[in-house]
C-alpha cells in the first residue's frame, strides 16, 4: 500500500517561511499527479499546488502564486512545498495526495489542484501555524 508522509509544518509568524517535505513509500503509476491541499476545521479542503511526474507542469491556487513553490527529487521519492511570505490564512493542516495523471490528460498534462477525488493516496497531514 503506497504510503505517503508529510513533515516540516511548525509555527511562523507572518512573514516566514516553512518547507514542507513529503515521502512517498512507491509509485504505483510512475505518470502520477502529486499534489499539495490543505484544510481548516469547518472549511472544505483547498488545493493549494500540483506538480505532474516531469515536474514541468505546476499548478498554483491564486491565493498561493509568488508565494509558495512546488517542487520534487525523484532521487528521493519526495516532494516538497516551499512557503514565503506567510500569512495568518495560511494556517492549516497540509496534506500531500498522490494520483495518475491519466486524469490530467484532458488538461494538456496540467494536474488538478480543485479535484480532490482525483488523488487516490493521502498523507496525514503535516499542521501549519501563522501567527500575526
Amino acid at each position: 500500500q503506497v504510503q505517503l508522509v508529510e513533515s516540516g509544518g511548525g509555527s511562523v509568524q507572518s512573514g516566514g517561511s516553512l518547507k514542507l517535505s513529503c515521502v512517498v513509500s512507491e509509485y504505483v503509476d510512475n505518470r502520477y499527479c502529486m499534489a499539495w491541499f490543505r484544510q481548516t476545521p469547518g472549511k472544505e479542503r483547498q488545493g493549494v499546488a500540483s506538480i505532474d511526474f516531469s515536474g514541468r507542469r505546476t499548478v498554483y491556487a491564486d491565493s498561493v502564486k509568488g508565494r509558495f513553490t512546488v517542487s520534487q527529487d525523484s532521487s528521493k521519492n519526495t516532494h516538497y512545498l516551499q512557503m514565503n511570505s506567510l500569512k495568518p490564512d495560511d494556517a492549516a493542516m497540509y496534506y500531500c495526495a498522490i494520483g495518475s495523471s491519466a486524469w490530467a490528460t484532458h488538461r494538456g498534462g496540467y494536474c488538478s489542484t480543485s479535484n480532490s477525488f482525483e488523488y487516490g493516496n493521502w498523507g496525514q497531514g503535516t499542521q501549519v501555524t501563522v501567527s500575526s
